[in-house]
């Protein structure tokens, strides 16, 4: 295909792991599973922290709402790349991948303020606990989920407009496991700085300012414990804390990377695996995490789950 641009082309190739056709069976069987244990899991957690009454707090009300949140962003992209794997069958249609991308975008904006809410809310029950039932009444904790999920929308749909809008040549194959910016990027005609420096300011506003948020939130919970007398005490609110701390070590960590790195150091293969992280790894992670180690959770599904 010489000279493609956007007015004929109709669809793209995802290459996948295409380069390791050995593998493929044994991939479709593992990524299967993952999908499933993260369906399982996190329904877990969205039916405990609805049925029992104990966790009808704004802290499980936050994790029950992430875990969806969590079944849907895997959604995006795990079915495709299953599809893709058994069908042997790699093409995906222009609107397809759009709504893909934009789709991947919203549910990774609404993942980063979700993560600061829930930093928040820790900040308010640890530093103004006196407070806390005030400040985080249902109504402020409703407003503050259907924020997350609508803050980014109207910014990714333009991102997602502007990088589709770029005038394609050369092939029409994605080297990665979904559609995403930077393989799309790849095939673009001409300069593409000024779509580079969009992405890069999307990521500052979308998740550095989130990031930037939860970092200001911990500061301050850490010197709260620290003045604590008992140690008792500064254990267990640091346990109320260490669970987020790995999700969003998790999902900040790759994503950032992913997308701040410049475009003359990118790898295809270093982004399969990076995308990877924060698109199956962290969510299937979650439930573990917010599990194992919350005495809270274990009793609601000792509740739940026969002896």
């Amino acid at each position: 295909m010489n000279k493609t641009n956007l007015t004929i082309m109709v669809e793209f190739i995802l290459l996948g792991f295409s380069n390791l056709p050995k593998l493929e069976g044994l991939l479709f069987v593992l990524f299967l599973v993952i999908y499933m244990s993260i369906l399982i899991g996190n329904g877990l957690i969205i039916v405990i922290t609805k049925i029992d009454p104990s966790l009808h707090t704004p802290m499980y009300y936050f994790i029950g709402n992430f875990s969806f949140l969590e079944i849907c962003y895997t959604s995006v992209t795990i079915p495709r790349l299953l599809t893709n794997l058994w069908s042997q069958r790699r093409n995906i249609s222009f609107l397809a991948c759009a709504v893909q991308l934009t789709s991947f975008l919203i549910m990774g904006a609404t993942e980063c303020f979700l993560l600061a809410v829930m930093a928040y809310d820790r900040y308010v029950a640890i530093c103004r606990p006196l407070y806390y039932h005030v400040i985080m009444n249902h109504k402020t904790c409703i407003k503050l989920v259907v924020g997350s999920w609508i803050s980014g929308i109207p910014l990714q749909i333009g991102q997602t407009y502007q990088i589709f809008s770029l005038p394609l040549c050369g092939s029409n194959k994605l080297n990665h496991i979904f559609c995403d910016i930077p393989p799309l990027l790849k095939l673009a005609c001409g300069d593409t700085s000024v779509n580079e420096f969009s992405v890069y300011a999307d990521v500052l506003i979308l998740a550095m300012i989130p990031f930037l948020l939860i970092l200001w939130s911990y500061s301050q919970i850490i010197g709260t414990i620290l003045k604590l007398p008992s140690a008792t005490g500064r254990s267990k609110a640091f346990s109320t804390c260490s669970s987020h701390l790995i999700v969003v070590g998790l999902f900040f960590g790759s994503a950032i990377i992913t997308y701040m790195r410049p475009k003359s150091i990118h790898s295809a293969e270093a982004d399969k695996v990076l995308s990877l992280f924060y698109t199956i790894v962290t969510p299937m992670f979650n439930p573990i995490i917010y599990s194992l180690r919350n005495k809270d959770i274990i009793v609601a599904l000792k509740k739940l789950l026969p002896k």
